[in-house]
This record gives C-alpha cells, sequence and structure tokens, in this order.
C-alpha cells in the first residue's frame, strides 16, 4: 500500500500498483519461452533427406516412433523393447485425437527393422502410418516437388 504525498488528508492510497507484477509475469514468460523449445527435444536422430516432402507441423495429438541406428525404438521418446513395441505404440494411440503414427528412422538404421516395424503394424491393423525425413536442400529449388 502506498500513502498519497501531496495530500493534507494523509490517509493511505486504495489503488493497486501493479507494475511489480506486471514484471514478474514478463520474466515468467520470458522463462516459459526460452525453456519450451528444450523441453520439446526427442530422441537424436538425423533425418534421410527426400526432395518430395510435404510440410506437416508436429503437435501433441501424433503418436511418434523412433528408430535409432543402434536398432533401438522410442515410442513418444521413452524407449521400448521390440517385445512391448505393438503395445507401446497402441497405448500411445489409444491416449491421443489423432491415431496417425509418425515413423521417424534414423539415416543409418538398417532398413529391415524399419521394414519389420511397418510389417508388424499393418498386421496389427494400424494403416495410418507416416515416415518423417528432412527437405533436401537445393537439388529442386524453391517448391522441391511436395504435393499441393
Amino acid at each position: 500500500m502506498g500513502m498519497s504525498v501531496g495530500e493534507k488528508s494523509g490517509g493511505m492510497n486504495s489503488e493497486i500498483n501493479i507494475t511489480p507484477l506486471a514484471d514478474v509475469m514478463l520474466v515468467l514468460l520470458i522463462i516459459v519461452m526460452l525453456i519450451a523449445p528444450l523441453l520439446q527435444q526427442g530422441v537424436d536422430l538425423t533425418l534421410p533427406e527426400a526432395a518430395n516432402t510435404n510440410d506437416k507441423p508436429e503437435n501433441d495429438g501424433q503418436t511418434t516412433l523412433a528408430v535409432t541406428a543402434d536398432g533401438r525404438f522410442f515410442v513418444e521418446n521413452q524407449e521400448s523393447t521390440e517385445v512391448n513395441l505393438l503395445n507401446d505404440i497402441q497405448a500411445a494411440l489409444d491416449q491421443k485425437l489423432e491415431r496417425v503414427l509418425l515413423i521417424k528412422a534414423d539415416q543409418d538404421a538398417q532398413y529391415a527393422s524399419v521394414m519389420s516395424v511397418l510389417d508388424r503394424l499393418q498386421r496389427a491393423g494400424i494403416e495410418d502410418i507416416a515416415l518423417i525425413t528432412e527437405r533436401k536442400v537445393g537439388s529442386g529449388g524453391a517448391g522441391g516437388g511436395g504435393g499441393e
């Protein structure tokens, strides 16, 4: 509470000073803006490049499966064994609104392990699958051949 300085009454000022509140909120906003991208990092992969890619924004409504170069599997950034892989994927898909599985495979991952996962997913009835790649730079100019 502040005191009235210029008045003769000598009473208390009943107005709320929101300047400190605004300062605290701006500091919290800056902290959230700096930390949020760091929290969204997933499994460290080098994705293969492709010239005919479409931009699809990632959000929380999508389930991701990452396959590393050494053959490990990560469902929603949680490591999974090959035995429990389908159960973990089904559980992750059941928690999401959009039942699409995004597969991010390292460019050095074995082709056989990715195809084995695709085959097992098809037999389990999971058909909405997308493969995530990096856009190839320079070979097709601007536009690159994405389907519009």
